[in-house]
């Protein structure tokens, strides 16, 4: 019984972490008034997939296979969040000389191209991707971003490294 209160609470514990994450992005975005560029937007999905992945979870609750499943889900979707918020704080840190410009916005993008070719131009980035608009404690929203994306990879294998120490020890 222990092992499922603990299990979902871990559940629990990352989907409200995320929830209270896109909150804020809303809180920003409509709040605010702060426009997400097209890198946010793919950072706001790959929250929304953690999220929905620590629901499941949640619900399934039990059972080393599916907790392994589940965690190792939620690693990949937060890699995948952590290589975008990388790629745009490398945008941001750029000389303002090497900057790409400005691109067309997400919308256009998706509906004029093929998907794999909008794909490869969002994460490209440009040059509204490059613009700090926001700031808490020194670091950009994206910096932010990457921190809480590289958070939850830690959480996200924690359970595998705490397996792997009960089975040695």
């Amino acid at each position: 019984m222990k092992v499922l209160y603990t299990t979902r609470w871990f559940y629990f514990t990352i989907m409200s972490a995320c929830l209270a994450l896109l909150g804020f992005g809303l809180y920003l975005e409509h709040g605010l008034g702060l426009e997400p560029c097209p890198l946010c937007i793919f950072q706001r999905i790959a929250f929304i997939v953690i999220t929905m992945i620590a629901f499941i979870g949640l619900l399934h609750g039990f059972g080393s296979l599916s907790s392994r499943i589940y965690g190792g889900l939620m690693v990949l979707a937060a890699l995948t969040g952590a290589g975008i918020a990388g790629r745009q704080v490398w945008l941001q840190h750029l000389p303002a000389d090497q900057v790409p410009a400005c691109g067309p916005g997400l919308d256009y993008i998706l509906d004029t191209f093929p998907l794999a070719q909008g794909l490869k131009m969002v994460l490209g980035g440009s040059g509204e991707c490059a613009e700090v608009q926001w700031q808490f404690l020194g670091l950009s929203i994206a910096e932010w971003s990457l921190f809480c994306f590289l958070l939850l990879i830690a959480a996200g294998v924690f359970p595998f490294i705490a397996r792997l120490q009960r089975q040695f020890t």
